[in-house]
């Protein structure tokens, strides 16, 4: 069973995943920097270059990929839930963990994460807050439905959310 993580950007996905992983002697894959990889470009010049739908179509591909292994932590892009094919294939053979925070939190940690808040194209073109607000209104019932569990980290440190997630994950393959 692989450990997928989602949720909006600057929740923790990655940071999260990468110490799930060492823990869990797992390997770590992250589904944006798979298509970076994929493609040999930045997902903002990807999107600049041919749109957002041609991104959601690599992301599609890159998602059936991981989703065919087992036994990985998987951190998704934050828009993988649009997509409902990805929920499916990701809960064919995972249990989905949407990391999510207020909207004042994920600001702060975009701000303070360099490649972010350089890297990471608009998804509206309005401004950081407005969009952030916006954008977590569309998604927020997505994340909800793809995720069986839910894990605020707003007031948690890394090590509390990741404690969090290691309680949750090996309930879950006790019950299995």
């Amino acid at each position: 069973m692989n450990l997928v993580l989602i949720g909006y950007r600057a929740a923790g996905k990655t940071t999260v995943g990468r110490r799930l992983s060492a823990y869990l002697r797992r390997v770590f894959v992250d589904s944006d920097d798979m298509i970076e990889k994929h493609k040999g470009t930045p997902i903002g010049d990807i999107v600049r270059c041919h749109g957002w739908d041609y991104f959601r179509a690599i992301e599609r591909e890159i998602i059936s990929e991981v989703s065919n292994y087992d036994n990985l932590i998987v951190s998704a892009g934050g828009g993988v839930v649009i997509d409902p094919e990805n929920v499916k294939v990701l809960k064919r053979n995972g249990l989905i963990i949407w990391l999510k925070a207020d909207v004042e939190v994920l600001l702060e940690r975009m701000v303070r994460d360099l490649r972010s808040a350089i890297e990471r194209p608009s998804l509206t073109g309005r401004g950081t807050l407005k969009e952030f607000k916006e954008v977590l209104v569309q998604r927020g019932p997505l994340y909800e439905r793809a995720s069986e569990v839910q894990v605020d980290t707003s007031l948690l440190d890394v090590d509390g959310v990741v404690n969090q997630v290691l309680s949750i994950f090996e309930e879950r393959l006790v019950r299995v």
